[in-house]
């Protein structure tokens, strides 16, 4: 599985995101009914996540799936 630069921008917007809610890995994916180790694979690029996981994550986080998008596109 190849990690691009979009993944990486959006992997790194959740982390933060998670971290401003003071929330840890294992938090989120209690929240979500993931498994810690889920989260985890997320955070380090070994998956990618998908609309579906963003939507549920902005509900958890209290923001907008959006945020975790960059405003312009990002140059491959």
């Amino acid at each position: 599985m190849m990690i691009t630069a979009i993944d990486l921008y959006v992997i790194e917007k959740v982390k933060e995101k998670r971290k401003a809610c003071k929330l840890t890995q294992e938090a989120l994916s209690i929240a979500l009914n993931y498994s810690e180790g889920y989260i985890n694979k997320f955070e380090t690029g070994k998956k990618k996540y998908n609309i579906f996981h963003l939507n549920e994550i902005a509900k958890v986080l209290k923001c907008s799936p959006k945020d975790f998008l960059p405003e312009e596109p990002i140059k491959l």
